[in-house]
């Protein structure tokens, strides 16, 4: 692929299936000369040339990356160092699992849902921070079971902040017995990871901007990969069809074409250049849980990330102003 063509780059992860899918499309289709790195631990579908021929394009890219390991991520971003890519315009962290079983951990000793869906994706960041555009838009995805206020109403395990230590490494003993309060933890991190970003960016007089999107509920997403064979025929196969009817009672449930058109308007457009700190849904502004801006729990997650991912000083050093 030559690159001459191409002014930035965009790097979308979970970007083979699903929202990111969708979000790559439309990125592509309204940004041809960005060339468009989508991320995933395979691509058995041929993403990014199905993107291609759809747009009569070369512009879209899959590269190989796991997230649940930090000395894979790590061989990522020294492989993309090789690469000699344009700079980095948006970096969309989009990519996420949710493990409904008893708790896992990789091989580091990290809980599996929390290091795919927080720490691999800001170590990912820390080390990308040389390859970003001076104004860069970092955008990760989150979730709306981040908030009590869901979560009650479809009578979902509310998220559990205490501190980031907890849930880098859950007490087995104690821990919550259901993945989806693992899963909705790790999306009101997510949260709380943004706001801070953003605040240390402004500090920096950066301009940088990161913001949080909830995209809805979406059925069919790789999210339902580990449920029980019923339930998983129902999230693939039946629940997609139902969307509009089931939109109806559950006001939050989206399309998945939907919501990947939403993400990438907030990743690309020129609308959204302004958002920073802030909360994102169908292209607007609306508020996160109470816990999220605690700022307490903002630090104590940035810090304890930091630390974690190696980043020196605030974390922030070699931003290009």
């Amino acid at each position: 692929m030559s690159l001459l063509p191409y002014t930035h780059t965009v790097l979308l992860t979970g970007g083979t299936s699903g929202l990111g899918y969708y979000a790559a499309l439309n990125i592509a289709r309204q940004q041809p000369k960005y060339l468009v790195v989508i991320t995933g631990r395979s691509d058995p579908d041929a993403s990014a040339q199905k993107i291609n021929t759809q747009l009569h394009q070369q512009s879209v890219a899959f590269l190989p990356l796991d997230l649940s390991s930090t000395t894979k991520v790590r061989e990522f971003a020294e492989s993309w160092a090789t690469k000699n890519y344009p700079p980095i315009i948006s970096l969309v962290l989009n990519a996420g699992t949710q493990l409904v079983g008893p708790m896992e951990t990789n091989e580091e000793g990290y809980e599996k849902t929390f290091m795919i869906n927080h720490l691999g994706h800001t170590l990912l960041f820390h080390l990308l921070i040389p390859y970003l555009s001076p104004d860069a838009r970092i955008v990760i995805t989150s979730s709306g079971t981040h908030n009590p206020t869901m979560t009650q109403k479809a009578k979902l395990p509310d998220a559990v902040y205490t501190n980031a230590e907890e849930l880098a490494h859950p007490d087995p003993a104690t821990a919550h017995p259901e993945g989806m309060q693992r899963y909705n933890s790790s999306k009101l991190a997510n949260v709380l990871w943004t706001y801070t970003l953003a605040r240390h960016l402004e500090d920096k007089k950066s301009r940088i901007t990161a913001n949080a999107y909830n995209p809805g509920l979406i059925f069919g997403t790789g999210l339902g990969r580990d449920y029980a064979p019923i339930m998983k025929f129902l999230w693939y196969h039946i629940l997609p069809r139902m969307t509009p009817l089931i939109r109806l009672i559950m006001p939050y449930v989206r399309g998945v074409q939907e919501s990947g058109e939403c993400l990438a308007w907030l990743a690309v457009s020129p609308e959204a250049a302004a958002f920073n700190g802030r909360y994102v849904s169908d292209k607007k502004e609306v508020m996160s849980s109470a816990d999220s801006y605690d700022v307490e729990k903002q630090d104590d997650l940035w810090k304890w990330t930091v630390k974690t991912t190696g980043a020196k000083g605030d974390g922030l050093e070699g931003l290009k102003l």
